[in-house]
C-alpha cells in the first residue's frame, strides 16, 4: 500500500515538471538562475556584446516592401525569362562536343574585330589573353570554342561603352548557330531600381561568363560565374601576393574596403544600409555616397551627410597622397639624373 502511494506520488511530479517544461517556463527561469550574477543587469536574448555597434537603419516597413519602387518578383521573373529564354541549357543539351575532337584538341577562336569597332580596355585584356593562350587558333574549323569580337562586358545603355544592334549582328554571323560552343564575358548586373540584366540581346544557346549572376537565371553547370574586375586590372599577373604562410592578418594596412553609392530605395538599398556599421576608419573602410540619382534628395535620411562628408574626405585624403607620391618618385628621377650627369 505505502508502495502504491509512492508511486503515484512520484507519476503526479512528473507529470507536473513535464507540463512545466512543455510551457516553456521552467527552461527560461533554470537558465536565468545559473546564469544570474548579482547585479546584472537582465538583457533579451542574444546578448549581442557590440550591440550599441549595431544601431537598426532600415525600417521594417521598408524591407518588407522590397526598400522602395520596383516590380514585383513575379514581374520581375517574367522580365527575366524574356530575356534568357534558353534556361534549361546545360553542357549535354546545348554544348556540341563533336567540334572538340578534332586532333588539334580544344582550340578557341576570337571572332575578329570590325572596322571601327569599339572595344572597350578591358575587353581587350580578354581578347588578347585567349589569343596569346596556347588554345587559340585562327581557324574556325578548328575551334571548339568561340569568343565574339563585339565588346558584350557593359550593357548599360547610357555607358559609353554600349554597343548598339548586338542581336542583329551576330544573328548575321554563320558561326553563331543560335549561340551554340560561344561564351559571352559580360560585368553588367542590371540598373536601379529592378536589376533585370537585359542584356539587349538573346544569348540563346551561349555559355554566359558573368559577374554578378543571379540564382534566377544562373544555369548550373553551364553558366560560369567570374569576378568582378576594374579596367585598371593587369591582364596578366601583376606583385606576388601579400598573404604567406601564417601571416594572419595579412601585412597590409587595409583589411577590407569598398568605396561606392549607397541606394537609398530599390533592390540593394537594405543590404548595403545593414552593413554601415562595418566601417571603423582604420583597417576597414567602408565610404558611400548618397549622391546617386537625379531625386536622391528627395531619399535622404539622417545618415546621408555623415556618409557624404565621409566619401569626400577619403577621396581628398587618396587624391593628396597620389600626388605626394608622384612628387616623391620625380623627386627621385631627378636625382638619380643628377646623380648620373655628374
Amino acid at each position: 500500500m505505502q508502495a502504491r502511494k509512492k508511486y503515484v506520488l512520484l507519476g503526479l511530479c512528473t507529470c507536473c515538471w513535464l507540463l512545466l517544461f512543455y510551457w516553456g517556463g521552467l527552461q527560461e527561469r533554470l537558465l536565468g538562475l545559473i546564469t544570474y550574477r548579482r547585479g546584472e543587469v537582465a538583457r533579451p536574448w542574444p546578448d549581442w556584446l557590440d550591440r550599441a555597434l549595431l544601431p537598426g537603419f532600415a525600417d521594417q516597413a521598408e524591407l518588407q516592401n522590397d526598400g522602395g519602387p520596383g516590380d514585383s518578383p513575379r514581374q520581375r521573373r517574367q522580365a527575366w525569362a524574356g530575356i534568357y529564354k534558353d534556361s534549361r541549357c546545360r553542357m549535354e543539351t546545348c554544348f556540341d562536343f563533336a567540334r572538340c575532337q578534332a586532333p588539334s584538341g580544344f582550340r578557341v577562336y576570337v571572332y575578329p574585330p570590325e572596322k571601327g569597332e569599339r572595344v572597350s580596355e578591358s575587353y581587350r585584356k580578354i581578347l588578347t589573353s585567349v589569343a596569346e593562350s596556347r588554345y587559340y587558333t585562327s581557324d574556325p574549323r578548328e575551334a571548339c570554342l568561340f569568343v565574339l569580337g563585339i565588346d558584350t562586358l557593359d550593357r548599360d545603355q547610357l555607358s559609353t561603352q554600349f554597343v548598339p544592334n548586338v542581336d542583329e549582328r551576330i544573328r548575321g554571323y554563320p558561326l553563331w548557330n543560335d549561340g551554340r560552343n560561344h561564351v559571352i564575358f559580360n560585368l553588367y548586373s542590371g540598373t536601379w531600381p529592378n536589376y533585370t540584366e537585359d542584356l539587349g540581346f538573346n544569348v540563346g544557346q551561349a555559355i554566359l561568363a558573368k559577374a554578378s549572376l543571379n540564382t534566377e537565371h544562373f544555369r548550373p553547370g553551364f553558366d560560369v560565374s567570374i569576378p568582378l574586375f576594374s579596367k585598371e586590372h593587369p591582364q596578366k599577373g601583376g606583385e606576388r601576393g601579400w598573404l604567406v604562410r601564417n601571416t594572419v592578418p595579412p601585412r597590409r594596412k587595409y583589411l577590407l574596403m569598398f568605396k561606392g553609392k549607397r541606394y537609398l530605395t530599390g533592390i540593394g538599398s537594405d543590404t548595403r544600409n545593414a552593413l554601415h556599421h562595418i566601417h571603423n576608419g582604420k583597417d576597414i573602410v567602408s565610404l558611400t555616397t548618397c549622391r546617386h540619382g537625379k531625386d536622391w534628395e528627395k531619399h535622404k535620411d539622417a545618415r546621408c551627410d555623415h556618409d557624404n562628408q565621409e566619401y569626400e574626405r577619403f577621396l581628398v585624403l587618396n587624391t593628396r597622397s597620389r600626388y605626394r607620391l608622384r612628387r616623391g618618385v620625380g623627386y627621385l628621377c631627378n636625382t638619380r639624373n643628377s646623380v648620373k650627369s655628374e
